[in-house]
């Protein structure tokens, strides 16, 4: 008699904003041939990316324990960190993630699961799926299985479920044998690993890419404990990127507390500005930390950003994806004026971060995906350097507000001064530190 069956699931999870409109996908393989035995996807609303792929795990667990409760399990992900964490090599410190993990581990044994981490270019089955799921949650439906796939599916489950014609029920060479035949059947063709198109899921760190310098690919993962779900420090993560968030200085209408944002006029900094400016770049010189300046486009923030950058020695490169919101029919007002004129869009901006600002103006929840998607933009491409973002009001709090796991209307509760210092700091874990809010020590 040989050992039992076995299955290959690979599963990937994706947020289209982290958090954001999320999904995930899963497929069960059989490991001799690459043959497809079943497929999940879902969407899931919205979903942080790590929550996305740790529910991709479960219901690609799920699906192996249909087709068969004692097979052996090879999970592969692109993910490090759920491949760590369900391990047992890394602590699962986020409070979401360990109910998650912990009904993971319950589906099968720990003894006939084991993990792997692959790279994302050998993921792109699931990864497609995961995008399926997100593009049918897009029109409101939620992802069906093709005609084909659910009679594979179903194909088989009964091969799986029938004993093989000859030899000892358990025979795992001849119930693969079986499953393959009835994969025939089914399809009408000789079943083949489908085709596996790129498609672009939403990452919230480089986990997902292939590694990049100075990042190991995390090793092929042995008997081990079950996974951990105590808070607790973690293994040492290497250096984290740092995000050192500044404020830009005062423009005129900073001190009349008028909506600013980057669909009225572009204001340089005043007198008082540019003192702020001078003042912050000296505090940074001393600090000697800064490698890299990005700036929003607009003018104030160039400005500050080059008196830093003169200070230092080093270039500036500007960020679209850091500009301040637009405020639309707002911009150049104050609170009161705003609060007269349109009093039912004011409290709606302040009910709901889907609500935009009169006149075309952009919603928190707007700005928050495209700040997110900054973010994971900054953060594959300065892995492990401190970096300085030149940037507003609204960029900053929601930078801090995310690493906090904050509600959206924490953003009303928090103060940020001009030529103000905030920093956070992101490790390969996921995890984010905030470190700095609203330090204006160098100015007085």
């Amino acid at each position: 008699m040989q050992g039992p069956v076995r299955f290959v699931v690979e599963a990937d999870g994706g947020s289209r904003g982290n958090p954001g409109p999320a999904g995930y996908g899963a497929v069960v393989l059989d490991p001799a041939t690459g043959e497809t035995l079943a497929e999940r996807a879902e969407y899931i609303g919205v979903a942080t990316n790590n929550v996305a792929e740790y529910k991709g795990l479960i219901a690609g667990l799920k699906a192996a324990r249909e087709l068969s409760p004692d097979a052996a399990v090879q999970v592969r992900m692109d993910s490090k960190l759920v491949v760590e964490q369900m391990s047992g090599r890394w602590k699962i410190k986020h409070p979401d993630m360990r109910p998650l993990a912990a009904e993971a581990a319950k589906i099968l044994p720990r003894a006939q699961v084991t993990y792997e981490w692959i790279p994302r270019e050998r993921n792109k089955h699931a990864d497609r799926l995961a995008n399926e799921a997100m593009d049918a949650g897009k029109r409101g439906r939620q992802w069906e299985p093709s005609a084909s796939s659910a009679a594979l599916d179903a194909s088989a489950a009964r091969a799986l479920a029938a004993p093989p014609a000859s030899g000892p029920p358990g025979d795992a060479a001849k119930g693969a044998a079986a499953v393959r035949a009835a994969l025939a059947t089914a399809s009408g063709t000789p079943a083949t690993a489908p085709e596996r198109e790129e498609a672009g899921a939403a990452t919230l760190f480089a986990e997902h890419d292939a590694p990049a310098a100075g990042r190991i690919p995390a090793p092929a993962p042995g008997p081990g404990p079950a996974p951990s779900a105590t808070p607790g420090w973690g293994p040492d993560m290497g250096t984290p990127a740092t995000f050192v968030l500044l404020r830009h200085g005062e423009t005129a209408l900073t001190p009349q507390k008028r909506f600013s944002g980057s669909g009225g006029t572009d204001p340089e900094l005043s007198e008082a500005g540019r003192r702020q400016a001078s003042a912050v770049a000296e505090a940074l010189a001393a600090r000697g930390t800064v490698q890299t300046i990005v700036s929003s486009p607009l003018r104030r923030c160039r400005e500050t950003a080059q008196a830093v950058a003169d200070r230092l020695g080093l270039g500036v490169t500007v960020e679209e994806g850091l500009r301040e919101v637009d405020f639309g029919a707002w911009e150049g007002l104050t609170f009161a004026e705003v609060r007269e004129r349109f009093p039912q869009d004011l409290q709606a901006w302040l009910d709901s971060p889907r609500a935009a600002p009169t006149g075309g103006g952009e919603s928190f929840a707007a700005a928050t995906r495209r700040i997110s998607a900054t973010r994971e933009r900054l953060l594959a491409a300065h892995a492990g350097r401190t970096v300085l973002l030149v940037t507003h009001v609204t960029p900053v709090k929601i930078l801090v507000r995310l690493a906090l796991g904050a509600p959206p209307e924490a953003l009303f509760k928090m103060e940020l001064s001009a030529a103000s210092l905030s920093a956070v700091a992101y490790y390969a874990d996921g995890n984010a530190s905030v470190r700095l809010l609203n330090d204006t020590s160098h100015l007085r």
